[in-house]
């Protein structure tokens, strides 16, 4: 019983302390203003994730928390620094966005294998969830219920971690449901890794009862996959319609298809449009078979170069999805 009480202590004490960190952050940020302020609706404070960044670091265990410490640190140089151009391919927050994944992929593949892969890259699906106000926080309740319904059918001991999710979560989301806040890349880059260990806990839990041990990190791979693309796909449902307008008004993906939404969370953001820009240089597809729209193909291969030629506007994702 005592056992139970602390844990519930914990959870309640990581909701209030979530809560009261959110509303001093936003009052700071709105003070200090600069990379920490964006321009939109008259001007909201971003970067306010480090206030749940900051619970998660404190309670979850370690070593979970380092892998949250190392991506939170790396991010909120990128929030603080903003988008400086560090040559003519990557800007500097990108340069330590990506450092900060791999350093997590490496740590992380001794503490869970190799589905610390795509605990990594949980980071792109969230940085783009950001982009639409309280997506990343239904994305990461949804997933964390399941993840805690689970491990609790299977009696593992690791299922409190998911509702601490859950109770930092609901402790941080009001204000950015509403549009007043923004999470950051701390907070959308910390989200993403914390849902992640817990999608990898389930995998290993899943793993353990319906796989032989000889077979263990393939089948667990493949779980985690499972559930990442399901995250993915709830992101892209959850925000369809900006991506609607985003995608046909300015990358000018005529009708797009759900496939092609799916694929911007995948694949969009500064980090997927680096590697395109890497592998097509200045070359365009133009995507014309049915099936393969169907399926984003068009997303997929989109090459930001189009964006200098096309337009003069800016397209910021945020400005879109936070505008009246």
């Amino acid at each position: 019983m005592g056992e139970y009480m602390e844990i519930y202590l914990m959870w309640i004490t990581a909701f209030i302390l979530t809560l009261i960190l959110t509303i001093l952050f936003t009052v700071i940020f709105t003070k200090i203003k600069g990379n920490l302020f964006e321009d939109i609706r008259g001007g909201i404070p971003r970067g306010v994730g480090i206030a749940p960044f900051l619970v998660m670091l404190l309670f979850f265990p370690r070593p979970y928390n380092y892998l949250i410490g190392i991506i939170g640190i790396a991010a909120f140089i990128d929030d603080v620094i903003g988008r400086r151009s560090l040559n003519s391919y990557i800007e500097v927050g990108q340069f330590f966005r990506g450092l900060g994944i791999l350093i997590v992929m490496i740590m992380g593949y001794y503490i869970m294998g190799p589905i610390a892969i795509l605990v990594a890259l949980m980071v792109q699906i969230y940085n783009i969830a950001d982009m639409q106000p309280g997506t990343a926080c239904i994305t990461t309740i949804i997933m964390a219920v399941v993840s805690f319904a689970i491990l609790s059918i299977l009696h593992s001991p690791v299922y409190y971690i998911p509702v601490l999710l859950v109770a930092i979560t609901l402790g941080y989301m009001s204000l950015d449901y509403s549009g007043y806040i923004m999470l950051g890349e701390i907070g959308n880059h910390s989200f993403g890794i914390s849902l992640g260990i817990c999608l990898a806990l389930v995998s290993a839990a899943l793993t353990k009862v319906i796989a032989p041990a000889s077979m263990f990190y393939p089948v667990e791979f493949i779980i985690m996959l499972i559930l990442f693309l399901i995250t993915a796909l709830i992101i892209a449902y959850l925000r369809r319609d900006t991506l609607d307008y985003y995608l046909s008004t300015y990358l000018h993906i005529e009708e797009p298809t759900f496939g092609d939404f799916f694929m911007d969370v995948l694949t969009g953001g500064g980090l997927g449009d680096l590697f395109r820009k890497l592998i097509l240089d200045n070359a365009q597809i133009n995507v014309k078979n049915s099936f393969l729209k169907s399926l984003g193909g068009r997303r997929l291969v989109y090459n930001p170069i189009r964006r200098v030629s096309n337009t003069n506007q800016s397209l910021s994702k945020a400005d879109l999805s936070y505008d009246d």
